[in-house]
């Protein structure tokens, strides 16, 4: 039984579709997939714009990248593909006693995962016939009686490996972090690929809407789009995959942010968008196996903070000082509290840092509440709000990078905060620097903020607010000059 048979037939998947033909593009795109014959010429129309090529694929390919708009169906078939494998393909011959083959669902996080492990359940249980296959389900994995099993992960180089996998959906792929993370996307998709090799007829697909010209998305439709080979690449707006879809609401998308909305609704690649910091500039900067550096007498310093009420974002400070009159910076200290916390307590540790480096004012993210001054007033630290913002901040910290002006601690968390900036082109000509979606950037923010106004920057601005800068009254015989350890100026 072809795929194609499984949804037309009312015993398997036909019941899961309400309107067959509205599906009908998703049905060409399954039929180029899996090899099957394209006779229509309207369908072979469709595979033409689609894939750029002439003629469509005569076989199945072993890897896919289908980059289709927001709202289109693509979960809900990639869930029909990943079931279809795991029920009708005999993989049998391929496994050992006792060994499983395993389809790998893989999401950048855990939320979207799930939503796909219940697209997955609702499937299964939605035929009886199906349903009977099912020998156990675990919150993440459902094990069939045929010796497979389908599983969804979070996208981690290290949950991959160890497994004989015959199939592996990588969902959303344009939004996978890449270069400065723990996983970065191209070390998943390699730990991937030797497990799949060594399967006939395996399966690699990514299916996701696009983003910026940058991953593992974009390589293999830089290379494969409109190339006859064992990838294949189709690309098509969510009205030609979901023609059910209100025009209306793409078109109001279009007018408020053409750029973001074009790459949604009609995948086109970001052009507005672009890495801000390169790695190697980064890995310039930073002092191997240096975290943090003691406060020095005589010294200086400057915090930031990029405070939190213990939700979803952390709490952050930095701490740096200047040598060279003030042409280097080095950032002495970079601390996190990740949620959850209890805020109160972390105010309680943060002051305590501060104040072993002597600074009794901090500079805070403006988007601050009063309750962080007020808490920081209790313990003898006054808060002043930095009239830059996250994004103002990170462009004046460009040149600091690029002209290897700071010494930045070992902490991966940190570089990988600032390697996955980006910047972004807004309309009105001006830069917006920003963290890479569904990510954060506090600590960033903070060790930005701290290298600035090491500078200088802000200075005149800070006395605005009626204090005396640390140094000038405290600390008379304040100097640049002695600093107990060897810096690399």
């Amino acid at each position: 039984m072809t795929i194609i048979d499984a949804i037309e037939s009312p015993k398997v998947f036909r019941p899961l579709f309400r309107n067959l033909s509205t599906w009908r593009p998703w049905i060409v795109f399954l039929k180029a997939l899996f090899g099957l014959p394209i006779e229509a010429p309207e369908d072979r129309e469709l595979v033409k714009t689609c894939t750029g090529l002439i003629d469509p694929p005569k076989a199945r390919v072993r890897e896919c990248a289908a980059i289709c708009g927001r709202r289109s169906g693509k979960s809900f078939i990639s869930a029909i593909i990943a079931v279809y494998l795991a029920c009708f393909k005999d993989w049998m011959p391929f496994l050992s006693p006792g060994e499983r083959a395993m389809i790998f669902i893989v999401a950048v996080d855990k939320s979207q995962a799930g939503i796909i492990k219940r697209y997955v359940s609702g499937i299964l249980e939605a035929s009886p016939i199906l349903r009977r296959m099912i020998r156990r389900e675990l919150q993440e994995q459902i094990d069939l009686k045929n010796q497979v099993s389908i599983a969804v992960k979070t996208c981690s180089y290290r949950t991959v490996r160890g497994y004989t996998i015959v199939c592996a959906v990588l969902e959303e792929t344009a939004f996978w972090r890449s270069d400065f993370t723990a996983n970065p996307d191209r070390e998943v998709v390699g730990a991937l690929r030797p497990a799949l090799a060594t399967i006939p007829e395996s399966l690699l697909l990514f299916i996701s809407s696009p983003y910026s010209r940058r991953g593992v998305l974009w390589d293999p439709f830089s290379k494969a789009f409109g190339n006859p080979g064992k990838t294949l690449v189709w690309k098509a707006p969510s009205l030609v995959m979901n023609p059910t879809l209100d025009r209306e609401i793409i078109e109001d998308a279009l007018k408020d942010d053409p750029q973001a909305a074009a790459a949604e609704w009609q995948v086109e690649w970001r052009q507005d968008i672009e890495s801000f910091l390169s790695f190697e500039a980064l890995q310039a900067c930073v002092v191997r196996d240096r975290l943090d550096l003691p406060p020095i007498d005589g010294v200086r310093y400057t915090a930031f903070i990029d405070p939190s009420g213990g939700g979803q974002d952390s709490f952050a400070l930095a701490i740096s000082h200047t040598e060279a009159n003030g042409r280097f910076i080095l950032l002495d200290r970079a601390c996190e509290w990740r949620p959850p916390f209890n805020p109160n307590q972390v105010v309680v540790e943060a002051a305590t840092i501060m104040k072993t480096y002597r600074c009794f004012w901090v500079l805070s993210d403006r988007y601050a509440r009063d309750w962080v001054r007020d808490s920081f007033r209790v313990h003898g630290v006054d808060i002043k709000f930095s009239k830059l913002s996250s994004s103002q901040l990170y462009l004046d910290f460009l040149p600091i990078v690029m002209g290897r002006r700071c010494e930045l601690p070992d902490n991966q968390r940190l570089i990988g905060q600032l390697g996955n900036l980006e910047r972004r082109v807004r309309q009105g000509g001006y830069d917006l620097v920003t963290h890479f979606p569904g990510q954060h950037d506090d600590l960033a923010n903070a060790a930005a903020g701290a290298c600035v106004y090491a500078t200088g920057k802000g200075r005149s601005e800070v006395k605005a607010y009626g204090m005396e800068l640390p140094g000038d009254k405290e600390y008379p015989t304040w100097s640049l000059t002695g600093p107990t350890y060897k810096s690399r100026l």
